[in-house]
């Protein structure tokens, strides 16, 4: 079977609460719950917490709650990999069937599209990938990035390239931080996600928004508003 699982702990700092934060009138995590029900791929949509309001706030929006992450899963520093792999197996026991792909989806990612989260699955029938994940370009070239030095005063990190035009360097790209297909093996196995056995799936930068802290919000919020009215594709 395959299942989507959104990790969402109740104990958010910078924006408390921000997974049920109303976000453009409907709580945050509703809307990656409802694209991920809407993409016809999981055959359950499951949220991983700890916080009995999240749980219930996910299951009126259509995902299934049916257990609680442990503290030990719970806190600031917990990595990802292994509350998917903690879902897994939590699935696998009550479902009594195989998981053979999950994917990880952010509560905070209202900007999820279904087409990428198929292109994301199509990607791992390739035998190479393990992994595969949103991904977008960095805005202005990585090699010419600037360093502040102690005096005050800036200089080049990579000052082999001060002179380069910026059309002759290699496109970088960054985490999209919006989903991440994996088998479940590899969840279970905790393999790295970021390493030659994942595929990447490239969306417009537009369509990437980290949202960290208050002005996060509101920019997101803006944006997120104007792709609905304007009807803009992925939106």
């Amino acid at each position: 079977m395959r299942i989507a699982v959104i990790p969402a702990r109740g104990g958010s700092k910078r924006i408390p609460r921000k997974n049920i934060r109303e976000f453009a009138g409907r709580p945050m995590i509703a809307w990656p719950v409802g694209v991920a029900l809407e993409s016809g791929l999981f055959d359950h949509v499951v949220v991983s917490t700890d916080d009995e309001e999240i749980a219930g706030v996910a299951e009126a929006a259509g995902a299934t709650a049916p257990f609680r992450r442990p503290a030990d899963l719970a806190d600031d520093h917990t990595p990802t990999r292994p509350v998917i792999a903690h879902a897994i197996r939590a699935m696998q026991e009550i479902t009594g069937a195989a998981v053979e792909h999950a994917c990880c989806i952010y509560p905070t990612a209202p900007f999820l599209d279904a087409a990428d989260l198929k292109a994301g699955l199509d990607l791992l029938a390739d035998d190479r990938f393990r992994y595969a994940f949103s991904v977008t370009t960095f805005a202005y070239p990585v090699q010419r990035a600037l360093k502040r030095l102690p005096d005050g005063g800036v200089d080049m990190l990579q000052p082999e390239h001060r002179h380069a035009r910026s059309q002759d360097l290699e496109e970088a790209y960054h985490d999209a931080g919006q989903f991440y297909w994996g088998t479940a093996q590899a969840f279970l196995t905790d393999q790295p996600v970021f390493a030659p056995h994942s595929a990447p799936v490239i969306l417009p930068r537009w369509r990437v928004h980290d949202i960290d802290t208050p002005e996060d919000w509101v920019r997101a919020e803006l944006v997120f508003r104007a792709l609905k009215e304007g009807g803009a594709p992925g939106a």
